[in-house]
């Protein structure tokens, strides 16, 4: 009798094995291309999450990754009792909150006016004009905002002086320091984050608006009822989406943007960071921060899922 079942079971996995393995080799050229996207992941994202455990420990160079000594949450009680905690926390959220406000909508608003273009080489035109500045680096939309705004000699400051408004110095300046960040995010990346709301909208049946217009349904009432409702799923997709990311505010562009004036509304995590971890070599403490940064970014979106499926979206997962 136990032969038996031994034998049965063997069987079961050695059919599971074959069906496993025909399988694999039925899809091997979709595998393949799914292959370059798993790697690159595991690499760049999932093998580096090992080093995370500095934070939990003394690194020391000479001792190694494994043999460095063990503290616990040292690093994070010293980074919370810090009052320059408060400070990167109420900087950082202000910019994650303004780009959310302010930034995020766009690409949904270019997107549906977009889509009400009709002519269609006047379309591709101007989706390509506003692609383009995504290709351009943030250190030379940084170096044209310079070139803008400068107090000495800035193209726009001195438009400004000429019309009798005064020269503003809005490169040191506390209160200009957030507009001029969002304003830069918009300019760059709001033609491409258009793509995927295009995409959307392209899946919508032009059979619903004909009938909306023979009910009298004017563009409003289509893009309401109809253009709206189509893209919600994806809108909500990518807002979860956004808020895993809620605390990067682009540590590029704001260190670039940072000097000894605005480094009160400026400072955030990711410049913390690299002070501390690159500049200074407190490598387990800047670990500390990074860490908590994510998780707080984990909470978010595990949070907006939720809410998500209690409103009846589908969610992230």
């Amino acid at each position: 009798m136990k032969s038996q079942v031994m034998n049965g079971t063997a069987n079961g996995l050695g059919r599971k094995t074959n069906l496993f393995w025909s399988r694999l080799i039925k899809g091997r050229y979709l595998y393949m291309m799914v292959a370059p996207g798993l790697l690159y992941f595991a690499i760049f994202k999932y093998l580096p999450m090992w080093g995370v455990m500095i934070s939990f420990k003394d690194y020391l160079p000479y001792r190694g990754f494994w043999n460095s000594p063990w503290v616990g949450f040292k690093h994070f009680d010293r980074f919370f009792h810090d009052p320059v905690f408060w400070l990167l926390l109420k900087n950082t959220f202000v910019l994650a909150i303004y780009n959310i406000v302010f930034f995020f909508p766009i690409p949904i608003l270019i997107a549906l006016m977009l889509n009400e273009l009709r002519v269609e080489w006047f379309k591709r035109y101007i989706q390509t004009a506003v692609y383009i500045p995504h290709f351009v680096s943030w250190v030379v939309v940084v170096g044209m905002v310079y070139t803008f705004f400068s107090s000495e000699g800035g193209i726009f400051t001195n438009m400004l002086v000429n019309a009798g408004f005064g020269k503003i110095n809005f490169l040191m300046s506390n209160d200009w320091f957030r507009p001029m960040i969002i304003l830069e995010v918009i300019w760059k990346e709001s033609g491409w984050g258009t793509i995927i709301f295009l995409a959307a909208l392209s899946g919508v049946d032009p059979t619903l608006y004909e009938a909306a217009k023979m009910d009298g349904a004017g563009r409003m009432k289509q893009l309401w009822h109809i253009t709206l409702p189509a893209i919600r799923s994806t809108i909500v997709i990518l807002f979860i989406l956004r808020l895993g990311s809620f605390l990067d505010t682009g540590f590029e562009q704001v260190f670039l943007m940072l000097n000894s004036t605005n480094r009160e509304v400026g400072e955030v995590f990711d410049t913390y960071v690299y002070v501390n971890g690159v500049q200074q070599g407190q490598f387990s403490f800047s670990t500390a921060v990074g860490l908590f940064k994510s998780l707080v970014g984990l909470c978010l979106v595990v949070a907006a899922n939720k809410a998500a499926k209690k409103i009846g979206e589908q969610g992230v997962y």
